[in-house]
């Protein structure tokens, strides 16, 4: 049974808060703000409940049941139709909606002429619901009206508390912290209420020609990306999971910066993208560095060494000598299982080649949040490690786990106290200082926006594994077409690349292979157009299992 309460209905006016022209603070440019603070507070799962971003126009019959079927049956949604010029009818009319597909329990509210009043019993009524759904009109009426009220508060509680909110038109636009509240191609920015972080949305995308001061927003705030929705289209947002529903697009966009230009991608109902990686995306390029050029110069191994394994096995050579660089019977060796899901890591055990090494301890570090990794368990392991190793499975989650906090420099410290770091597959590849394959809706991207800086315990290098087993030479020679300063690498299964200063040596059962930018700059047309890994053998250097090498040798070659 339908239940409709009318909280403060003004039986004939609109609130006395639109007798006014509503005002709100503009928001300056965050320049001052670094990437590197900002990338600290990045929550890599995303919102906690979920978003339903409908970009004005008919609201699809899929997200309508979408958005009730979230709704349980004793839970209240409750409809804020504050941004229309006529309330009561645009309330009205999505609780009729809602109650068509299903949702019995209905919270209508409408700002009468105690502002502060009718704030309270709204966000009363917030903070006992299922869900909310935010009508179209405009959105400076809801900056105006809710802005850091109780409400704004409430709403953003109902999100942490896995509830779901939704919106259009307006009710979409409300949703990033910076909001664009008017104007076409100079818009006016003002603050929204926070529920989509990093984003900037805009609606009415298409139809209305909304692209260029979309990316005018974006460019007086590179660390935001742009979200423009057509009408009749929603992107669902539930986690870090952006589901784009309806019958139109989605418009991702990141700004210029000094070293890459505007970033335009459009996603067709059905497709998904990644929040998180995009955020990590407009954050370096508003940090500025250009993850291509190396950073801590050339590839070597000051001190300590590195084991880097291709993936596919582990033989008894390679565990032999990352055992003996640990410190043999007296090593201490950390094991991060990290580079699979949180859920996954907590039940990893110690792997198999490591249970009777004979080392002095051997202890798993499972811990991938923040507060986790600032605990004395983590860090006094890490303190103590002779070596640490990095597990297999998707190097992005490394990355999602460690930057932001100290972890990558305790890292680090065990190179500089003589240690090893070792790792195989994911494990490799967090190695280089460039990151290929990060991107976390799959592994075929070599070239991830957010998802292109490894930890360059080898310094200057990009590291791709599994490689003549997966036919991967192909794969890497954009790479370094791209950044050329780069050194390539590609290591075959059950082997590894050892690096102790500029010495390199293959041990195992395959090869390791060298790309250069002067190599690739000699490819002919036919490998240009090749996926066929044998058309690109003569532009590698491969080394096999024995060989010792010098990495000095491909100083000044293109790298």
């Amino acid at each position: 049974m339908r239940h409709l309460f009318l909280r403060c209905l003004l039986a004939a006016t609109v609130s006395s808060l639109w007798l006014f022209e509503p005002v709100f603070t503009p928001v300056a440019a965050s320049a001052a703000e670094s990437a590197a603070d900002v990338d600290q507070r990045i929550d890599a799962d995303g919102v906690s409940g979920t978003l339903v971003i409908v970009g004005g126009g008919g609201i699809p019959d899929q997200v309508k049941t979408f958005f009730a079927s979230r709704i349980p049956d004793a839970g209240s949604v409750v409809v804020i139709g504050a941004a229309s010029e006529d309330p009561v009818k645009a309330a009205t009319d999505s609780s009729d909606w809602l109650t068509e597909f299903g949702v019995e329990h209905v919270v209508v509210t409408h700002t009468g002429s105690d502002p502060a009043a009718d704030l309270d019993a709204l966000a009363d009524a917030i903070q006992e619901a299922a869900g909310v759904w935010i009508c179209g009109g405009r959105q400076s009426r809801l900056a105006a009206a809710y802005k850091n009220t109780r409400v704004e508060t409430a709403l953003q509680q109902l999100l942490k508390r896995g509830g779901i909110i939704g919106g259009t038109s307006a009710g979409a636009a409300i949703m990033s912290a910076i909001m664009i509240a008017s104007g076409s191609t100079e818009p006016q920015l003002a603050s929204g209420l926070d529920l989509l972080p990093g984003a900037i949305i805009d609606q009415h995308f298409t139809q209305r020609s909304r692209l260029p001061r979309s990316r005018v927003a974006i460019s007086a705030h590179p660390d935001r990306f742009g979200l423009g929705i057509d009408e009749n289209t929603a992107v669902i947002v539930s986690g870090r999971r952006m589901q784009i529903v309806g019958k139109g697009a989605a418009t991702f966009l990141l700004a210029a910066c000094s070293f890459r230009e505007a970033e335009e991608m459009r996603l067709e109902a059905g497709q998904t993208a990644d929040l998180t990686q995009w955020r990590r995306a407009a954050l370096s390029r508003a940090g500025g560095i250009n993850p291509g050029l190396p950073q801590f110069g050339v590839p070597q191994v000051k001190q300590g060494s590195l084991v880097i394994v291709g993936g596919g096995g582990m033989p008894q050579s390679i565990v032999d000598r990352f055992v003996a660089l640990a410190g043999g019977s007296d090593a201490h060796i950390v094991v991060l299982p990290t580079a699979v899901p949180r859920n996954v890591a907590r039940r990893q055990q110690v792997p198999g080649f490591l249970a009777n090494c004979g080392a002095a301890s051997v202890t798993m570090l499972p811990q991938m949040l923040p507060d986790e990794i600032a605990a004395e368990d983590f860090q006094q392991a890490m303190k103590r490690a002779t070596a640490v190793w990095f597990g297999g499975g998707r190097q992005w989650n490394f990355v999602d786990a460690y930057d932001g906090t100290n972890a990558v420099q305790l890292f680090k410290d065990v190179l500089h106290r003589g240690g090893v770091i070792g790792g195989s597959s994911a494990g490799a590849t967090i190695q280089g200082e460039f990151l290929v394959r990060g991107h976390p809706l799959g592994n075929t991207v070599m070239m991830a926006e957010g998802y292109e800086r490894g930890f360059a315990f080898l310094p200057g290098t990009a590291i791709d594994q599994h490689f003549a087993q997966r036919g991967r030479k192909p794969d890497l020679v954009p790479v370094i077409r791209r950044h050329p300063q780069l050194l390539g690498i590609g290591i075959d299964e059950a082997t590894a690349l050892v690096v102790r200063g500029t010495t390199a040596e293959v041990v195992g059962n395959h090869a390791v292979h060298f790309l250069t930018s002067q190599r690739v700059s000699a490819q002919s047309d036919r490998q240009a157009d090749s996926s066929d890994a044998d058309d690109f053998e003569d532009m590698y250097q491969s080394f096999s299992s024995g060989a010792t090498l010098d990495l000095g040798q491909f100083i000044g070659s293109g790298n």
